[in-house]
């Protein structure tokens, strides 16, 4: 866990893991974007600018949805609303203000929404393969301890290890994980009814040798965060295969346009809803599911629904732009018709 990589050299700021992987995958959804987009004859520049907005308004979404998912830890101090530096950024609400903002956008720019959005697709996975590795440096989005070889240890005082040692009946668990003498580790918080751990420099040398390596340590978890980037690097690699396929077979379910942008919402839903079985931080909102596990059945359905509706479609058309193929037919067309003795038709 690494929620501070460095420290910028003269000033009292430092550069932080989460937000470092956010920039790092940017840029490569971003790179693999402009790519597609020159080999689908699209503006790469229009494409890139969408994507930028795309990521502004995507953080907002998703700040937005934290906070309305966690209220309460936002109540009398309205101010930390506003520190995103100390994370707090859910995916799901990103994708949702993207999505909509994107559609504003690209309509206005007059290009072929569903052809964008299945090439967008492909690079907003490729971004979330990095945004997760950031929450292993942050330290949020830690799983369920495992007896699993690939468990992985969170430090002391990581938010894994204060929810191991605290009870969680919103989880509906009565007992802490990793139980502790409380009273010598940890100072408890009359707010919100949470133990804290204490800062390790508070610890005798014996108490932190318990709570590094002895019997008080982190116990392994998941690690929800690496199994979630490989998700998402597996459905990127999916689409893009299929995409690859639809330009190959224009006439083939995936030759329509939307449909790559449709089956990203059917397979990120059911990854997500899977993935919530191995986490440990995500309150049950109903019948043992959390918000997010509710959100991906939704984001299932969803999905199902826009691919019957764009399979249904014919390829958009829209102001002027059309596919390489296109526009060479059209040409062909002009040059035929301007030959004397050949009729316009």
């Amino acid at each position: 866990m690494y929620q501070e990589l460095f420290t910028i050299p003269f000033t009292p700021w430092t550069v932080k893991g989460y937000g470092t992987m956010m920039v790092i995958g940017f840029l490569v959804a971003s790179f693999v974007i402009q790519r597609l987009s020159r080999r689908a004859g699209l503006d790469p520049l229009i494409i890139t600018n969408a994507a930028l907005y795309c990521l502004i308004a995507g953080v907002i979404g998703a700040r937005i949805f934290f906070v309305l998912h966690h209220y309460r830890e936002f109540q009398g101090d309205f101010l930390k609303v506003f520190e995103i530096w100390n994370g707090g950024l859910e995916f799901l609400g990103g994708v949702i203000l993207a999505v909509v903002f994107l559609a504003y956008y690209l309509r206005r720019a007059g290009m072929p929404i569903k052809r964008v959005l299945d090439i967008l697709a492909m690079g907003l996975m490729l971004a979330l393969v990095f945004g997760r590795m950031g929450c292993i440096l942050n330290g949020c989005c830690w799983g369920k301890p495992t007896t699993l070889p690939w468990g992985i240890h969170f430090p002391y005082g990581s938010f894994a290890y204060t929810s191991q040692i605290n009870t969680n009946p919103a989880r509906g668990r009565d007992e802490p994980h990793l139980k502790i003498p409380l009273q010598e580790y940890c100072y408890h918080s009359e707010t919100d009814d949470v133990w804290y751990p204490k800062p390790i420099e508070e610890l005798t040398d014996a108490q932190q040798e318990a709570v590094t390596h002895g019997p008080y340590r982190c116990l392994p978890v998941h690690p929800s965060q690496a199994y979630a980037s490989l998700s998402a690097l597996m459905i990127a690699c999916i689409l893009y295969g299929l995409w690859e396929r639809g330009r190959a077979k224009p006439n083939s379910l995936f030759g329509r346009p939307g449909m790559g942008f449709a089956f990203m919402f059917v397979l990120y839903g059911l990854a997500r809803f899977l993935l919530e079985l191995t986490r440990d931080d995500n309150p049950f909102e109903w019948a043992f599911l959390t918000v997010s596990q509710i959100l991906g059945l939704v984001l299932i359905a969803g999905g199902t629904i826009l691919m019957v509706v764009f399979a249904r479609q014919e390829a958009d058309i829209v102001s002027g732009v059309q596919s390489p193929g296109s526009r060479d037919q059209s040409s062909k067309v002009k040059v035929q018709s301007s030959i004397p003795g050949v009729q316009k038709g």
